[in-house]
């Protein structure tokens, strides 16, 4: 039995259909594109800012938001020709089982479900930190003993709000689309606000130097170094182009989640037309944003004066508007709970998907008979980031929630490609300009980035592969449908 055995498009399309495994179909392009926003618009543009201007690119971590951007929508436009082509849940899993393989598809699910699960708990302990905040602005504190597990023994806000969401994604696809597109208002409103009553604090000292001479990092070295570091020795350094480079990596995480918009393709009433749209405009909404932030918050405050936890709210403080701070820490805990809700969402499609193709025991993938949603995987998912989220300090983990999805977007940009080619008959409703090239840029964009995150990441990393290499060839390689269906046309 091959591992690197594939199933057909038709084949995959067919097996949303079968009664026990049918999802409902109610989403639109707009629903689409507001999950996108849903899941982008969160910590990276309330916090990593911040520490991306301090530490590595100064005021040109716009440039760094652009960069990110071109890498996100390379990859993004993979994504649309793949999701419109295959419909199906599961989005980098389903189409690494389509274009390259079982093997590859199996390591493409394995590194979603630490990236997705790892992602939604640090989220809801940032959350948590949000609301303490919050709490204390009209005169409430909540005991550390439940309010954090770092500084005391459970973090049980952040555990309320996962086993919330996870009870809203249990009930249907409607209702979590329109609890998001409710909270989507909010922080965009949010986000606008700061940029419009921003504008009125910029200084245009701030801006110089735009991007600040280069300068050697210092402590950096073992694992704490980034990867290129070990390779060549030396590197890089802080600001000038090496910093705007190294906060490009860093700001990655600010566009985690447009591909989740593709584990909804199987619920979208149209998904060869609406999918790509949901992607791309999600992506383009996002980026125009990001980089107008980053270019007020860089104005108003100078970079090396920027708090890196909330550099946003600060800004606000430090010029004489507390209750703007407060307004902004009001946006952010909405922004946090959609991007907890959309993670989950992924996560229980991905798993979902792998458990309909026998990779994971088949009983997880049961639908629900009245809401249609796969209400087994999505409890176990909110238990488990409930857990972790109570009882973790994710700081560490979280690291890795960047190198697992830019390998997923080389991953989908390969077999896009490789699709292309074995089967150029089949019928895309989106189909990528000049591809080959596309996809080599995408591939290009995604190793650079990984490069500049730490020893210590691709280590952690590695050692979560080689553990999904041992679940796979225990267990998926001889349960998976396709060796199933093997084993009965030898017996046939």
């Amino acid at each position: 039995m091959s591992v690197m055995r594939t199933k057909t498009v038709e084949q995959a399309i067919q097996e949303t259909e079968e009664p026990e495994h049918q999802l409902k179909k109610d989403l639109s392009g707009l629903d689409l594109t507001v999950f996108g926003v849903g899941v982008i618009i969160g910590t990276g543009i309330f916090v990593l800012t911040g520490e991306a201007a301090q530490e590595s690119a100064g005021p040109a971590v716009a440039i760094s938001f652009v960069l990110a951007a071109i890498a996100c929508g390379l990859a993004g436009l993979c994504y649309a020709e793949f999701a419109s082509t295959v419909p199906v849940a599961g989005s980098a899993y389903t189409f690494s089982y389509v274009g390259i393989g079982e093997l590859v598809a199996w390591i493409i699910g394995w590194d979603l479900i630490l990236e997705l699960l790892i992602g939604a708990a640090t989220v809801s302990v940032g959350w948590s930190q949000y609301l303490s905040v919050l709490l204390e602005t009209i005169g409430w504190e909540l005991p550390t003993s439940i309010a954090s597990a770092e500084d005391g023994v459970f973090n049980l806000p952040a555990a309320i709000i996962v086993l919330i969401l996870t009870a809203v994604l249990v009930t249907g696809i409607r209702v979590s689309s329109r609890l998001n597109a409710i909270i989507v208002t909010i922080k965009l409103a949010v986000v606008l606000f700061v940029i419009v009553a921003g504008l009125f604090f910029v200084k245009a000292s701030n801006y110089t130097p735009f991007i600040p001479p280069t300068k050697p990092a210092e402590g950096e070295s073992g694992l704490s170094a980034t990867l290129i570091q070990t390779i060549f020795g030396s590197g890089p350094a802080s600001f000038g182009i090496s910093g705007i480079l190294a906060a490009a990596a860093l700001v990655f995480f600010a566009y985690i989640g447009f591909d989740v918009v593709a584990t909804a393709a199987e619920e979208t009433k149209k998904p060869q037309r609406d999918v790509p749209r949901g992607i791309l405009g999600s992506l383009l909404l996002c980026t125009i944003l990001y980089v107008a932030v980053s270019l007020v918050v860089v104005g108003m405050q100078k970079y090396s004066e920027l708090d890196p936890k909330a550099p946003l709210a600060t800004a606000f403080r430090d010029v004489g508007h507390p209750l703007f701070a407060d307004i902004i820490t009001v946006g952010a805990l909405a922004g946090l709970t959609t991007v907890i809700m959309v993670l989950m969402l992924g996560q229980s499609r991905v798993a979902f998907a792998m458990s309909r193709d026998g990779l994971l025991p088949k009983k997880l993938g049961a639908v629900h008979p009245k809401f249609g949603t796969p209400y087994r995987i999505t409890i176990i998912v909110g238990v488990i980031v409930a857990i972790l989220a109570g009882l973790l300090p994710l700081s560490a983990l979280a690291e890795m929630v960047n190198i697992g999805t830019l390998f997923a977007f080389a991953l989908v940009s390969i077999s896009t490609l490789v699709l292309r080619r074995t089967r150029p008959d089949l019928d895309r409703a989106f189909r990528v300009k000049a591809l080959p090239v596309v996809a080599v840029l995408a591939v290009v964009f995604c190793v650079v980035l990984m490069l500049f995150l730490e020893v210590a990441t691709w280590l952690r990393f590695l050692a979560w592969m080689a553990l999904g290499f041992a679940i796979y060839f225990g267990y998926g390689k001889r349960h998976s449908r396709l060796a199933r269906e093997g084993r009965q046309k030898i017996d046939a």
